[in-house]
């Protein structure tokens, strides 16, 4: 279970807290405009009134003490200063933000505390155009539609066997109802071709039908006493 504060309790906000609630973590949403409060609509999520930007208010909310930080306001000022006083004043993990306008992709980088920036034009454009196999965005939108579909995301840990290998020897090891659909790397979603090099520190997104959480973080575990660039030898 991780705790989890989102910013923003719009369409996206609410979208993102009704998931993890359901999936039994603990999530605060943050929100400065009462009327978008809706307390009866997710009762599984704690609520406060404030706002994002203010480091008061984030103290108020104890943001040290979460796991992650979700910046899923409509205004991209507003998720730049809340991942960068999450990251630097509170020593948050892990920031994830959202960019409304594809022009300012640029910014949400490390330097402003982002350790994930979702896209969703980029986003969706991987999920439509990533998923191998598929001729044309009708695979993959079946794939999203699947009742009981889940995104999973790993980091490809050092030492892991795949890192430095092409993206089509990772989709051949991956356990059956499982798709890897987007490869996130330096805050930038790309869609992962056969040939795309896998790298130490990609954030893996992948679409999976089943429960194969451990068969995927196994299948992704680096192998006991194997570095980056060990390679197999030859059988004599």
């Amino acid at each position: 279970m991780m705790r989890v504060a989102i910013a923003g309790a719009g369409g996206v906000g609410r979208s993102i807290a009704t998931e993890l609630t359901g999936n039994g973590h603990e999530v605060l949403l943050i929100e400065r405009d009462s009327r978008a409060i809706g307390v009866d609509e997710l009762p599984g999520a704690e609520w406060l009134l404030a706002d994002a930007c203010e480091l008061s208010s984030l103290e108020d909310a104890r943001l040290g003490e979460f796991d992650v930080v979700v910046a899923a306001t409509g205004d991209d000022k507003v998720n730049l200063v809340l991942s960068l006083l999450a990251k630097t004043e509170f020593r948050v993990s892990r920031v994830v933000a959202r960019i409304n306008d594809p022009d300012n992709e640029w910014l949400f980088t490390q330097a402003w505390g982002v350790d994930v920036a979702v896209s969703p034009p980029r986003l969706m454009a991987a999920l439509v155009d990533g998923v191998p196999g598929t001729d044309d965005a009708s695979g993959a939108l079946a794939l999203m539609t699947l009742p009981d579909t889940d995104l999973l995301e790993f980091t490809l840990p050092p030492g892991a066997p795949h890192a430095g290998r092409p993206a089509e020897e990772l989709s051949r090891d991956l356990p059956e109802d499982v798709v890897l659909v987007a490869v996130v790397r330096n805050g930038h979603v790309r869609a992962p071709r056969a040939e795309t090099m896998l790298e130490t520190g990609d954030d893996l997104v992948f679409l999976s039908s089943a429960d194969v959480s451990e068969l995927l973080a196994e299948t992704l575990a680096p192998h006991e006493g194997t570095g980056p660039a060990t390679v197999p030898a030859p059988e004599e």
